[in-house]
């Protein structure tokens, strides 16, 4: 006597679509998709802040605001964007959306972060650390002559 195990008609229908396209093919779609899900999360300083989705001049942003600061990330696509029009635009929508002042704005065109002034003052600007002090020297027998130019390999060390 045979015994017949019953597998729902959409598990069927699955399996027999991976077999089809191939389980690599599905695997690497499914990878891409999730890839492209998270290329609007916000950064870490971002975090928990829930977005608000505005669009200024055709540009679209999901906008999140932390106290004195905001975060613009664009949603939607553009051909080659420069960051001028686009910061502009972030600058817009993150005033938008805050209520505030935006004093500056800064990143590039994909993600841009500012300072508002909320009435208290813009927040202090963040404190970048001393530039390292670099020590170089031209590596002998690496000097190559192109075109009247001469090309070499430094090594370098920072202190």
């Amino acid at each position: 006597m045979a015994v017949s195990i019953g597998v729902p008609a959409r598990a069927k229908d699955l399996l027999t679509l991976l077999t089809s396209i191939g389980v690599m093919r599905f695997l690497s779609a499914l990878s891409a998709a999730i890839f492209l899900i998270a290329c609007n999360t916000a950064s870490p300083a971002f975090r928990g802040a829930a977005p608000t989705r505005v669009t200024v001049q055709g540009s679209t942003f999901d906008v999140r605001v932390k106290a004195d600061r905001a975060e613009a990330i664009r949603v939607n696509v553009e051909y080659a964007p420069r960051f001028g029009p686009i910061q502009a635009r972030a600058g817009a929508a993150m005033a938008m959306v805050s209520g505030c002042q935006v004093v500056e704005v800064t990143g590039d065109q994909a993600q841009a972060f500012a300072r508002l002034d909320c009435g208290n003052g813009p927040p202090p600007k963040r404190k970048r650390s001393a530039p390292l002090e670099i020590e170089c020297t031209p590596v002998p027998g690496s000097e190559i002559a192109i075109a009247g130019e001469v090309s070499l390999d430094l090594d370098c060390a920072a202190f």
